[in-house]
């Protein structure tokens, strides 16, 4: 009998995982997570979701929505990805992480299919959450995708209700290099007969989503085209407002369908996101003078809505600890963030990192003070050496680079 953690080595050596190895990880089609659902008995079909895609804001609305719905008194499982800390972070029941037991079990019955089924990490995973949440009969699951829509394997129930927060260019390999053709793939999770709530819209994804609706009779609510008081949110970050817009008009929604959520159940449910969910990583505070904030953004998208975050912020000097994947853009990724901050660049711990030897061969000579590291921890202890109480350090640039230090 394996124990936890090497049940969780078991996993990352025997199977692709796309945040750690890339595209090699990727599957074109649903025919592995069918086959592996089918073979667990179908748990997907045994309880009732809320679906998320989107470039950006879906892990936020996730928690959002989960959390709300624990206020109201439901059974709420959460499936979400990555993980920074644990890979049990993937599968909550009312924010609490799926017993390490369930886990070591999970792979040691179902151990030879998932070998015989060349199952990817994400694909596990998936049929792991779809199998707690049946086991523990959540009243509701609430499921992010993972990439795309279309061919994701979360791809495969049949929701209440299908929720797409934006589009935004993010990896273009897989869903392609325009805003429409990334819409397609996202609107994929779109059901027949089933309502979608749309976050935001720009003149290229908004046809994609309505012809997509109508094709499959689908009821569509575009939440920018709604008004809401502005409830406060322990979920910190400007760009919150869009999310949870978002999240109100999904629970509008839902509420129109039968579901029992009140006023009250709503403002405690925002109030409450990290409480109840305990969702990390997204303008997540970890000191004050100098401020310390880290953020999981990492595309064009998300860092827009990071940098306008730190315009706000008031400082001295803005210290910038960055780490990248190698198949990001650093060079555009770079143009969010201001000129004059002191850059402390550095590489996740992962096999995707961007090595910093390669990175001090790309930075631009405008970027005057910049300081190199070979791991996160050490680019941090300098920035924090460095820095006076009424400075700011933002860390990110990478789900990984956070991941080290929450």
């Amino acid at each position: 009998m394996r124990t936890y953690q090497e049940t969780i080595d078991w996993l990352f050596t025997n199977l692709p995982m796309f945040q750690r190895v890339g595209a090699s990880a990727m599957k074109a089609d649903l025919t592995n997570i069918t086959a592996l659902c089918e073979y667990l008995g179908n748990p997907q079909t045994k309880f009732k979701t809320v679906h998320i895609a989107g470039t950006n804001g879906k892990g936020s609305t996730s928690h959002m929505l989960a959390s709300i719905f624990q206020e109201a008194g439901y059974k709420t499982g959460l499936t979400t990805s990555p993980h920074l800390k644990d890979f049990r972070e993937r599968i909550r029941v009312n924010g609490a992480m799926a017993d390490k037991e369930f886990v070591i079990d999970f792979v040691n019955k179902h151990e030879k299919k998932i070998i015989d089924q060349k199952a990817s990490f994400f694909e596990i995973a998936i049929a792991m959450a779809f199998e707690y949440f049946a086991q523990q009969k959540v009243d509701i699951a609430i499921i992010e995708t993972g990439l795309g829509g279309r061919l994701d394997s979360t791809n495969i129930i049949l929701p209440e209700l299908s929720v797409i927060t934006n589009i935004g260019l993010d990896h273009t390999q897989f869903l392609g290099d325009t805003l429409d053709k990334i819409a397609f793939e996202k609107a994929g999770i779109i059901k027949p007969n089933t309502a979608v709530v749309i976050g935001e819209t720009t003149a290229e994804t908004k046809p994609v989503f309505e012809q997509v609706a109508k094709d499959r009779n689908a009821e569509i609510i575009f939440a920018e085209e709604k008004h809401f008081q502005d409830l406060s949110s322990d979920l910190k970050g400007s760009y919150q407002i869009k999310n949870k817009r978002t999240v109100l008009t999904a629970i509008e929604q839902l509420q129109k369908q039968g579901w029992a959520v009140s006023p009250e159940n709503i403002t405690n449910g925002l109030l409450n996101v990290v409480k109840n969910t305990n969702l990390r990583g997204r303008w997540d505070i970890l000191g004050q003078d100098p401020l310390i904030v880290a953020d999981t953004a990492h595309n064009p998208h998300g860092l827009a809505e990071v940098s306008k975050q730190i315009n706000e912020q008031a400082y001295n000097q803005l210290h910038l600890v960055l780490g990248f994947v190698n198949d990001k853009d650093v060079l555009s990724i770079l143009n969010f963030f201001p000129k004059k901050a002191i850059y402390y660049f550095c590489q996740p711990n992962v096999p995707r990192k961007y090595d910093v030897d390669e990175l001090y061969k790309i930075i631009p000579e405008d970027i005057k003070d910049k300081h190199f590291f070979d791991s996160v921890e050490k680019a941090l202890i300098a920035a924090k050496l460095n820095s006076k109480e009424n400075d700011m350090i933002y860390i990110g640039g990478s789900t990984f680079v956070v991941a080290e230090i929450v």
